[in-house]
This record gives C-alpha cells, structure tokens and sequence, in this order.
C-alpha cells in the first residue's frame, strides 16, 4: 500500500500544482477570464495579484523539498484559497460548473496531497520525536 500511497500523492500533487500555477499565472497577469470571475463577486482587481503570488509561492513550497513547517503553511493556505472561492461563488448564488468545480476539485487535490504525503515530507510531532533518539 506505500507505493499506492505514493503514486495518490504524486497524482494529486501534480494536478494541485498545474491548477495552482496555472491559475495564479493568470491572476497574477490580470487575465479577462480571472477577472471576469472575481470582480462580479465585489472583490478589486488587485486581489488577483495578491491570492495569484500566494499561489504561485505555495506551489513551490510544497514542491521543494525540505522545509517541513513551511509546507504544513503552504497547504494551509491554499485550501483556505479554496474554500475562500468556494464559499464567495456559493454565497453569491453562483451555482454554475464553471465558478464551482475549480475550487471543488482543488481543494480536494490540496487535501489528498497533504494526507498521502511521504514521511519526508511531514513534521515529526515532538513526542515522537523522543522515540527516535
């Protein structure tokens, strides 16, 4: 089952990233699609700026190796992106495929990423630390 683990990992890891970047590219470029998707929602323009940045830096954290605490912040911070968008469409009464399965879906790749994630990739939690040495 590790290797199984491994492969939902990379497979989620991989489509969370492309949506991620791709996505953060656009808003960071002011794409007319992006734009079109936020500003009916009351949001400024320059939030694409901002949450695409954040995006863009949370994929490379995740993806670079090392850096345990930075990654646990790094998927925090994308679901919390997510579930952000999620709930501003929802709540707006947006109900259509194209403003909701995006963030559906990445928030689902964010929290299959970080549940299968290798051990190398984790924060030992201090009582366990102990067994080790």
């Amino acid at each position: 089952m590790k290797k199984g683990k491994l492969m939902i990992y990379w497979a989620a890891t991989v489509l969370l990233s492309f949506g991620m970047l791709g996505s953060g590219i656009a808003q960071i470029m002011h794409h007319p699609d992006m734009v079109n998707l936020v500003v009916p929602l009351g949001y400024p323009v320059y939030f694409l700026t901002i949450i695409g940045v954040w995006k863009v830096l949370g994929v490379i954290a995740i993806l670079v190796p090392g850096f345990q605490l930075l990654k646990e912040w790094a998927y925090a911070g994308l679901f919390f992106v997510m579930t952000g968008a999620l709930a501003s469409h929802l709540l707006h009464g947006d109900e259509g495929l194209k403003e909701i399965i995006g963030p559906v879906m990445q928030t689902i790749f964010i929290i299959l990423s970080w549940y299968f994630r290798p051990a190398s990739r984790k924060i030992i939690p201090q009582n366990q630390s102990m067994k080790l040495l």
